[in-house]
């Protein structure tokens, strides 16, 4: 499969129904319309890459760019992975660097930055320098207790943030997972968000547990009723192998695509989005620049937030370089987005293959940079 190709289908696809979601708001109506020609543009500027450079330039960005946050969930990847939360957390760059980062990926035909932490709303200096690069999409996955009238007139000045709150289900899973209390909040920030019109959405953690319930018409009917209009749903990727068992085998994959294509016929007012998705069908995980690659607080290029290894720095050494990093080169031409898993993530559960390929190309010092 053309994984460029198909991409690029389903980017215009996600345009063309948010333009119908947003027909009876004429300011967002003439957003998604000058983003339709950014994206048209962003495809072409991936292509010369490719044609020119033989570079491939991802559509897509996942940008971790808090080291706080105000809640403690229970099996947060993020503080597993020492990027937020914990006395070593990474560093954070500056509101000018991850500028220089936003404007350089808009540049090469980036055109969607998911912005993650920690929670990012602690760190509004940095959503400001992303707000202002026009051209690139930020969905910001927040946990939605910060959200309030500061936060909401910010969604309303830049269409291009878009909020997208987490939940794990309803009331009992989510606060279960994230604390007492945080469901009733999110609503609440959605119900603001609705008030004013803004486009939003809500990201889900899916488990072999929970999927059924979270694909569920009543459970989506109940968001559309809050004027959610998209909705992602991540795949659990275990720590332990005490939660092993919620992570997707090869059937709940299947289900799952079989469930989610179901809805988007059912609700034609919804955008429904999957990550990883169905890997096979696409010959593969799509992280280490394929689809997607992403960048740490301090300006790590990882091939993904599951897979925190390193052997460039976007600030120091530029997104061409870490897109052609011996990293992210050597995922993908040994094959290695074609490992079998159990479910999640293929990187993860070959961390090992993934730190011997990290030892034989090491991250330069500051000193021999």
């Amino acid at each position: 499969m053309d994984v460029s190709a198909y991409m690029a289908e389903s980017i215009r696809n996600i345009m063309a129904k948010a333009y119908l979601n947003v027909l009876s708001n004429p300011r967002e109506t003439r957003f998604v319309a000058r983003m339709q020609r950014s994206i048209s543009k962003a495809e072409r500027r991936r292509q010369e890459y490719l044609e020119k450079e033989s570079l491939d330039v991802p559509p897509f960005l996942i940008a971790s760019i808090a080291t706080t946050c105000n809640l403690q969930c229970k099996g947060c990847y993020a503080r597993k992975n020492g990027i937020a939360g914990n006395d070593d957390a990474k560093p954070t760059l500056s509101p000018e660097q991850w500028g220089t980062i936003f404007r350089d990926a808009a540049a090469m035909g980036v055109s969607f930055c998911l912005l993650a932490g920690g929670e990012p709303l602690t760190r509004r200096d940095l959503l400001e320098s992303a707000a202002a690069v026009e051209d690139i999409i930020f969905p910001v996955f927040t946990n939605g207790t910060m959200i309030g009238a500061v936060y909401t007139d910010f969604f309303k000045q830049h269409l291009n943030m878009v909020p997208v709150i987490s939940l794990e289900g309803e009331m009992e899973a989510t606060d279960g997972r994230r604390g007492n209390g945080v469901f009733q909040r999110a609503l609440l920030s959605m119900e603001m968000l609705r008030k004013e019109r803004l486009f939003f959405g809500t990201s889900i953690t899916v488990t072999t547990e929970n999927y059924r319930e979270v694909t569920s018409e009543q459970f989506l009917r109940h968001l559309v009723s809050l004027g959610c209009r998209l909705v992602f749903y991540v795949e659990y990727v275990p720590f332990d192998e005490s939660t092993a068992h919620l992570a997707f085998g090869d059937e709940h994959v299947a289900a799952m695509e079989q469930i989610v294509e179901q809805r988007r016929e059912e609700f034609k007012e919804m955008i429904f989005l999957s990550f990883p998705g169905d890997e096979k069908a696409l010959d593969g995980c799509l992280a280490a620049g394929r689809g997607f690659f992403h960048i740490g607080p301090d300006g790590s290029a990882e091939p993904c937030p599951f897979s925190p290894f390193s052997d460039t720095n976007a600030a120091r050494d530029g997104l061409k370089a870490a897109l052609a990093s011996p990293l992210f080169r050597g995922i993908r031409n040994a094959k290695a987005l074609g490992w079998e898993h159990t479910g999640g993530c293929t990187l993860y559960e070959h961390r090992d293959e993934v730190e011997a390929m990290l030892k034989a190309h090491p991250e330069p010092s500051a000193a021999q940079s």
